[in-house]
């Protein structure tokens, strides 16, 4: 069985250096306002193939990291 792993990066002028899965434009509180809307896991999976479970993984790890800074890009994409 092949292990697959993932990780979180943040690049100036990459989705506006927010928190992102590996080489995706899926940002962590993006995710995390999906699952916030009730998507789950398997939900996002099927709609976006190119994530896989250990990118979710890494993004629920991350947001439980780093609480403050999701919730606020959260905030400012609600008052955008």
């Amino acid at each position: 069985m092949a292990t697959v792993t993932s990780w979180i990066e943040k690049i100036p002028g990459v989705c506006g250096g927010a928190a992102r899965v590996r080489a995706t434009r899926h940002t962590v509180h993006g995710l995390v306002e999906w699952r916030k809307l009730g998507l789950s896991d398997a939900g996002i999976l099927e709609a976006h193939p190119d994530l896989t479970l250990a990118d979710l993984e890494a993004a629920w790890d991350y947001h439980r990291n780093h609480t403050d800074e999701i919730e606020r890009a959260l905030q400012e994409n609600d008052e955008a």
